[in-house]
């Protein structure tokens, strides 16, 4: 074992960029190694060896040309780093042998060389290492150890450690220097009246362990980091190897996920201590592959936000371990276990056959389309992974590698209640389909509302709520409205409802140009009409409002509802969100009073309601996804009922459909399906953007089916009958015209 080794093998080496405390930080080769043999038993020194090393890139700053006095004439006569690392293992291992020795233990006056240096570009170039480089003894600390007086390690140097025991500086070359002071200062401490012990041996992990980690469990912020800007399709093993060199906690990568539950290119990294977490830091913009990663400080807390979990099902299933994990994504709702293992094939077993699938489900026990699968070992995975975008019943499934804070983090998305009011269940009111959608107050001109803009698109709502600060206690059941894309994802704005228009005034006032998570956020005050008319998919700008793009329903519900009573946002919200929506609407009962046509209507349950114990975020629920595509997530049978009640509209009320035409229902479609994606299919027709209404489940993705509104029945039909059987992207896709 390394630490019991007797043999010390002073190293150094220096790169063609920054040296010295920044030696690693960007990025450059290593252009110089020196090292020598120190007999610790025998208290020997060995031959001095001094070697060039000849970087990819020929180009040498002038702080490295000025600092090792090297010029690159001299670098381009010499060797690549994988032959002198060679020639270094072959010397090294030569000359213990001759003294009689086993084993060695590198030496270094500060870790950068092997942690910031050596195993950063030993891992982007695929070079195998000597074992020996995957344990050392920091000269810094042993010292300190010995000589506790001589001051903190951060601040110790090879000057201020030679003075301190009373020897004089030595003047040499860069590398010889730094080499020869480490000699003598290792030979001084073995000597009266020290007789130090070496014992103090860092190692660097082989490879990163996989493992699960507990919502109860305590994380330190000063080892969290969080890195920016990765690949999408980069696993944990990935993001390890970016920090090689440096430790990362068992189970201690958790990739982000975004509303979609894809990867949003963001990860969180937990090393063992604060140490490695600062030379993590020092690795901002350094390159995985030809993109540039960002790193900055995290937390805790927001690590196991993503990476922990409480589900005794998902603790058991990543209890085996070293299994390789991949992730299966649109799977059909009905598949099994058997057919899952048929389609993955004997090629490709599963760790305990069906035991080794983990498929997530909505609180209800609904199947979502995904699931998790365990493989022993790399070959069967990458025989799996080769099954990407086949066929399985009908549809075409997608495989990619997954982690373990991924498998916590989906579990945790899905399998979480609902955000729901803790108010009292109220009486069952019907609710008209064609009235305002339920996260939209009533429009009004009351400047009781502000705006925040430039909102990182990590933000949730807890964010938003540790944003306004002592103002949370001003801001109304149910006001705050998150702003999504036309994919479902954040765009970086929200609305905030105050109680007052003086709180909306306050907050704008203090809290503008506050920073959140290392951006700063924009607040402006608003009324009520602004807010419903950009979360109805419109624009508000210093230009004043622009509607909509798609024609949606007027913000006020029309007047041809008027008999129906106008439920209490809670109820409404409470019903809209709820897996039964997705059955089949109930007519409401008869009013005699009511001129207008029976719509359909789905009343709130009663049993929705959760305990008043509940946390207090769920005080501010907000739409799953953004109503600017859809106008709102109406069923289909619901959709249908309002297209047979168009013809009885008086003047001037909307209408929930973009246009009037005919109607064709398209079901199957992959769950993430755009607007373009449907206009290209049926690309021979002319479609606007505004025929298109791509309908979603309560949790705020594609529920698989869409409505176009044609022209004309006879055109309908003519594209019901020409594109039923076309494939969408590979998936086959069924056609109904709606009459």
């Amino acid at each position: 074992m390394a630490s019991h080794s007797d043999t010390l093998v002073v190293f150094f080496g220096a790169t063609a960029g920054a040296n010295g405390g920044k030696l690693g930080s960007d990025e450059r080769e290593i252009i110089l190694l020196v090292w020598q043999i120190v007999d610790l038993h025998e208290k020997k020194v060995g031959k001095l060896h001094r070697c060039l090393v000849k970087p990819d890139t020929l180009e040498l700053t002038d702080q490295s040309k000025e600092e090792t006095g090297l010029s690159l004439d001299e670098i381009i006569k010499a060797e690549p780093l994988d032959k002198v690392l060679q020639q270094f293992q072959q010397s090294v291992s030569s000359e213990v042998k001759c003294l009689g020795r086993s084993s060695y233990t590198l030496c270094v006056n500060s870790p950068l060389i092997i942690r910031q240096a050596v195993h950063p570009e030993a891992s982007k170039k695929n070079l195998v290492l000597p074992e020996s480089f995957f344990s050392f003894v920091d000269l810094r600390k042993e010292f300190h150890k010995c000589c506790p007086n001589a001051g903190p390690v951060q601040r110790l140097t090879l000057a201020s450690m030679l003075e301190y025991v009373g020897l004089p500086a030595v003047s040499d070359g860069t590398g010889v220097r730094e080499v020869r002071s480490m000699v003598q200062l290792i030979l001084r401490i073995l000597a009266e009246p020290y007789n130090h012990k070496f014992s103090c041996v860092e190692t660097i992990k082989y490879k990163f362990d996989s493992g699960t980690c507990s919502k109860t469990e305590p994380v330190d912020s000063e080892t969290v980091i969080r890195a920016r800007g990765l690949p999408w399709q980069s696993s944990d093993q990935d993001i390890a190897r970016f920090f090689k060199g440096l430790n990362i906690a068992k189970g201690g990568v958790a990739l982000c996920l975004n509303a979609q539950g894809r990867r949003n290119g963001e990860a969180l990294v937990r090393f063992i201590n604060s140490e490695h977490r600062d030379l993590a830091l020092e690795r901002h913009k350094h390159h995985m592959g030809s993109r540039y990663i960002e790193v900055y400080k995290a937390t805790g807390e927001e690590f196991l936000k993503i990476a922990g979990g409480t589900s005794n099902e998902v603790a058991q299933f990543l209890s085996k371990e070293n299994q390789v994990i991949i992730r299966m994504r649109g799977l059909p709702f009905t598949a099994t276990p058997q057919e899952v293992l048929a389609f993955l094939g004997p090629e490709s077993p599963v760790t305990d056959g069906a035991e080794g699938l983990l498929f997530v489900k909505y609180p209800d026990g609904r199947p979502t389309g995904d699931a998790f699968v365990l493989f022993s070992c790399e070959e069967y995975a990458q025989n799996a992974l080769k099954k990407h975008k086949q066929i399985l019943g009908k549809r075409y499934i997608e495989l990619f590698r997954s982690t373990a804070a991924e498998v916590q983090q989906v579990l945790n998305r899905y399998m979480s209640t609902p955000l729901i009011s803790t108010l009292p269940p109220s009486p069952i009111m019907p609710v008209p389909v064609l009235a305002t959608p339920p996260f939209l107050p009533a429009s009004s001109s009351t400047r009781d509302c502000v705006r925040l803009r430039g909102l990182p698109y990590t933000a949730g709502i807890e964010d938003i709520l540790e944003f306004m600060g002592e103002h949370t206690v001003d801001i109304k059941p149910h006001g705050v409205h998150m702003v999504l894309n036309q994919q479902g994802r954040p765009s970086g704005d929200a609305f905030i409802q105050m109680k007052s228009p003086d709180k909306a005034f306050m907050v704008a006032q203090k809290c503008h140009k506050k920073t959140m998570k290392d951006r700063y956020v924009e607040v402006f005050q608003c009324s009520t009409e602004e807010m419903s008319i950009v979360l109805m998919g419109g624009t508000l700008n210093r230009s004043g409002l622009s509607p909509p793009p798609c024609k949606l329903p007027c913000l006020s519900p029309p007047t041809a509802y008027a008999p129906f009573p106008t439920p209490p946002a809670i109820l409404s919200e409470a019903a809209l969100y709820q897996p039964p929506l997705l059955a089949a609407p109930r007519p409401p009962q008869t009013t005699a009073h009511s001129p207008a046509h029976t719509l359909a209507y789905y009343p709130p349950q009663p049993h929705l309601y959760m305990n008043m114990n509940m946390n207090y975020t769920a005080y501010y629920p907000s739409p799953p996804v953004s109503p600017s595509t859809v106008g709102y997530f109406a069923p289909p049978g619901a959709v249908a009922a309002a297209v047979a009640a168009q013809p009885h509209h008086p003047a001037g009320a909307s209408s929930v459909l973009p246009q009037p035409g005919a109607l064709v229902r398209m079901q199957g479609l992959p769950f993430n399906t755009g607007v373009k994606d449907i206009l290209s299919f049926f690309q021979g027709y002319q479609l606007q953007p505004d025929a298109v209404l791509i309908l979603y489940n309560f949790s705020g993705q594609c529920s698989g089916e869409a409505l176009i509104t044609f022209p004309s029945e006879e055109m309908a039909r003519q594209a019901v009958g020409e594109h039923s059987n076309h494939l969408f992207y590979g998936q086959q896709v069924h056609l109904a015209f709606c009459n």
